[in-house]
């Protein structure tokens, strides 16, 4: 039987401009039982997040609970770190892991991504262990509200 409880069903928002790509990863986050929502754009992405008009700011939760976002890196018009930016400067989504995924090993790249707020940085094609080491951010992601109110 297994996975009835709502609990278990993290909310992954996953982009990419590649459709085969896009496919591969929706796939392996099916098979860990992740909810998936993937986009084709970084746009779609501000878009389903309710990020894309910068102004509003005081929107309700448009982005239907998203629990994570796995990101490719290179897409035409908003990059993956665009959206990272994008993300990190929100109010309402600063504390939602961002991944991002690519299919260069640029160092320099990879260390700009996780100084501006990247949890990890796959190299294509993503494993099924790479999905695998979403789980822990997800669980950490769950206790947030908890000590916040010893944080800032």
């Amino acid at each position: 039987m297994g996975m009835t409880d709502d609990e278990t069903q993290f909310h992954v928002l996953a982009v990419d401009d590649s459709l085969i790509d896009r496919k591969l990863i929706e796939r392996l986050l099916k098979t860990s039982s992740f909810q998936v929502t993937a986009v084709d754009s970084g746009s779609k992405a501000l878009e389903f997040l309710g990020l894309k008009d910068e102004e509003d700011e005081d929107h309700q939760d448009v982005g239907l609970g998203v629990n994570l976002i796995i990101t490719d890196y290179c897409m035409p018009g908003i990059t993956g770190y665009d959206l990272l930016k994008r993300i990190k400067q929100s109010s309402s989504f600063k504390d939602v892991p961002v991944f991002i995924m690519s299919s260069e090993n640029i160092p320099s790249r990879i260390n700009r991504c996780l100084e501006d707020g990247a949890e990890e940085f796959f190299l294509k094609p993503v494993q099924l262990s790479d999905v695998n080491k979403l789980r822990p951010h997800l669980m950490k992601g769950r206790s947030k509200d908890t000590d916040r109110t010893r944080c800032c």
